[in-house]
């Protein structure tokens, strides 16, 4: 593993990036808009399942906040694997990092299991949704996000 870590960090790529006085920076601001295009609509619809705003109706709201958050997948993952590969050794190695990467698995499941298993069971009726799996789905949801975020952040430190 420490092996593949280090041929990461040496590929011509990771190189250019580090070397270029732009390009991580913008990679890094790339990464972080994906990021609010991924949690900020999330969190908007996990609180409607909380009950916020009731008056928005629950389908049409999901129809609007959700693809957002589909999309910012085209952001978020290619500028976090380029930012990876600058700093492979150290962030392979770094538990952060990895609590990171389990806090983000646990997200995408709990994604998985909200619309296979909670969202499509209910009618259009937005009271229907409002059971205790639907509300521990979107309690988990903004845990998970917030989690996720903190612990990128704490990787600059």
């Amino acid at each position: 593993m420490l092996d593949f870590l280090d041929w990461l960090e040496k590929t011509s790529w990771a190189v250019g990036i580090r070397q270029s006085l732009w390009l991580y920076p913008i990679l890094e601001i790339v990464h972080i808009l994906g990021i609010v295009m991924l949690v900020g609509p999330a969190f908007m619809f996990d609180l409607r399942l909380l009950g916020f705003s009731k008056n928005i109706p629950l389908v049409s709201l999901a129809e609007h906040l959700l693809p957002w958050s589909r999309r910012s997948l085209l952001l978020i993952i290619p500028s976090g694997a380029l930012l990876f590969i600058t700093n492979a050794n150290a962030l392979g190695v770094d538990p952060t990092f990895w609590t990171k990467m389990s806090f983000i698995v646990i997200g995408a499941i709990n994604v998985f299991v909200f619309h296979r298993f909670v969202f499509r069971s209910g009618s259009t009726n937005p009271d229907t949704y409002f059971s205790f799996q639907t509300k521990i789905t979107a309690c988990v949801s903004i845990a998970v996000w917030i989690a996720t975020i903190a612990c990128g952040r704490l990787l600059a430190y």
